[in-house]
């Protein structure tokens, strides 16, 4: 018998990331006799590109219909239990959790960053709501840790886009740069980053990634009139808009990247294209450690110099093997949805 099973997370709000993780999630659910269906901010255009059945995500009445007559509420992956971004989002998730356990449905929250979560409350609720899911699995040692500490126990994988297999090519002529709207993110930073890239990069093209409209597009905007007043005869695109597949063959025909994003340089390491960390994140710090790329922090104190020549002698080789490493499993999963 066909399962249903919904799947909840930041969805149709044109986040590379997420859309990524969705696009991986869906092509694994595929070997299962299941009907899926994503909450998403813009169903028709989730439908559209997945070819998959979507709901809105805010149509509060319909969501908890939906929720009733599923099997299963797979949740994430991403960063969604989070009150950073603002108490109203967490409430939000745990509102879609708590319903699906009240309709005594199968919870599966899948390879989630967790955290921070600073109030009291908050705390509090996470750690009542996650206790009672089915599988809880996160995507790194910090957020494993957290749960830990609200007495949550879980299962620790890595992101779900190590899973995907891309093409390793040489590659020249173009560099990759990925900038966010941040609270920390400087004219400093962004004033020494154009100054490098035109010293060492001038001759090639420079693609400038906004991986989500509205919190990259101005970002890349005012980073390409740097450049410009800098080395005005200097090749500038900003590169957005597009669908998944697009985006991903604009990022993986790169020779160099220089991300904020993680999953920018997730797929940049694992596509063993040669990377440096613009580190806004303990997640992106964290991968530069452990894939050994470079690091360029927030308040930019780094010899660029040092950090450009390290960028241009990382070998592709050590790169796919740091990504080969990581193997994410998918057997809790598989488990939940084959005993039903």
């Amino acid at each position: 018998m066909t399962k249903k099973i919904v799947i909840s997370g930041y969805y149709g709000f044109g986040n590379f990331g997420d859309e990524a993780i969705l696009a991986v999630l869906l092509e694994h659910l595929k070997q299962f006799d299941v009907e899926a269906v994503v909450l998403s901010k813009n169903p028709r255009k989730t439908s559209m590109e997945y070819m998959v059945n979507a709901l809105n995500s805010f149509d509060f009445q319909q969501v908890a219909e939906l929720i009733k007559q599923s099997d299963i509420l797979i949740s994430g992956g991403g960063s969604l239990l989070q009150d950073v971004t603002s108490l109203k989002s967490l409430l939000y998730y745990l509102w879609i959790l708590s319903l699906a356990l009240w309709h005594k449905k199968q919870v599966i929250i899948f390879a989630q960053g967790i955290g921070p979560i600073r109030n009291k409350f908050a705390q509090l609720l996470t750690s009542l709501v996650l206790k009672k899911c089915t599988y809880v699995s996160v995507r790194d040692f910090k957020s494993q840790k957290l749960l830990e500490w609200m007495g949550v126990s879980s299962q620790l994988l890595c992101d779900p886009i190590f899973s995907l297999s891309f093409p390793i090519e040489k590659k020249c002529g173009t560099v990759g740069i990925q900038l966010r709207d941040f609270s920390t993110l400087n004219d400093n930073l962004l004033n020494k980053l154009a100054h490098q890239v035109a010293k060492d990069f001038q001759d090639k093209k420079i693609e400038l990634f906004a991986l989500q409209y509205e919190m990259d597009f101005h970002v890349c905007e005012k980073f390409k009139k740097m450049l410009y007043t800098i080395a005005p005869n200097i090749e500038v695109e900003i590169v957005h808009s597009l669908c998944l597949p697009e985006m991903l063959e604009r990022i993986l025909d790169v020779e160099y990247m220089i991300a904020m994003r993680f999953h920018a340089l997730v797929v940049a390491v694992k596509a063993g294209i040669p990377s440096v960390a613009i580190n806004y994140d303990t997640k992106v710090e964290k991968l530069a450690q452990e894939a050994k790329i470079p690091v360029i922090s927030m308040n930019a104190s780094e010899d660029f110099d040092q950090v450009f020549d390290n960028l241009k002698n990382i070998h592709d080789l050590n790169l796919i093997e740091y990504s080969n490493s990581l193997k994410f499993d998918w057997s809790g999963i598989d488990q939940i949805i084959s005993n039903i």
